[in-house]
């Protein structure tokens, strides 16, 4: 389970991470995906602390965006998937071992 759900987490992130790098040219446009102050939100915090952002990726409303602004601001593929992999699959981490303790 773990594995199945990084994994798919992962794969949906780099998806987002793709669309940054194509919606980066869209930026402004009526149809853009994302609010501006989502988007304002996200670049502020990847500004401040970098790609290191990314191990908030996790997170329900500020993690979500920071994959496209990732993408957007041209972070390179491999720090990009090794810091969401540690964030996601430590999210399940903390989870699993939540529901271990529950089902004792």
């Amino acid at each position: 389970m773990l594995a199945a759900a990084t994994t798919g987490n992962v794969l949906g992130s780099i998806v987002n991470w793709g669309l940054g790098r194509f919606l980066e040219a869209q930026r402004g446009a009526r149809w853009f995906p994302m609010s501006e102050t989502a988007l304002a939100r996200a670049e502020r915090l990847y500004a401040r602390w970098g790609s290191w952002t990314l191990l908030l990726s996790w997170l329900p409303v500020i993690g979500d965006p920071l994959a496209p602004v990732a993408g957007m601001l041209r972070t390179p593929f491999s720090r990009f998937f090794l810091l969401v992999t540690i964030a996601k699959a430590g999210r399940y981490l903390v989870v699993l071992g939540t529901a271990a303790q529950i089902v004792r």
